[in-house]
């Protein structure tokens, strides 16, 4: 089972179908793995197109399969819009410690809605009980 430090960098996204119809959509990811949740900054203004550029660490003590990301688009005032999502499967990062930046497919309602670019680096723990 993996332990350790997991490293995502969450590049950015292409092709994100634009939820707001009157002017260009604010879109923010929502980063899951397992029970921790973290939040990139609104990437304002920046439409179907957002770049991020901002790495996230997450602790992996239990072996997570999966890593989640939502994309949403923050409208100020009202409900944030859901944009998609996208599921990461980590056992590769896992066996390899390091993914680059790759490409991963953006779906909602079971739909393609365009790519979001991701970077994965997997430090694992260092046991000293030997």
């Amino acid at each position: 089972m993996a332990q350790g430090t997991l490293e995502v960098l969450l590049v950015g996204a292409r092709g994100l179908e634009n939820t707001d119809y009157l002017s260009n959509m604010d879109p923010y990811a929502l980063l899951q793995c397992r029970s921790h949740e973290q939040k990139s900054s609104v990437a304002s203004g920046k439409g179907c197109e957002p770049e991020w550029n901002e790495t996230f660490v997450f602790t992996v003590s239990d072996g997570a399969a999966e890593l989640f990301i939502k994309l949403l688009d923050s409208d100020g005032g009202t409900d944030d819009d859901f944009v998609g999502e996208a599921t990461i499967p980590l056992e590769a990062v896992y066996t390899e410690g390091n993914i680059p930046p790759t490409v991963y497919n953006v779906v909602k309602d079971e739909e393609y809605r365009g790519e979001i670019k991701v970077g994965l680096t997997f430090t694992p723990e260092v046991n000293h009980l030997t």
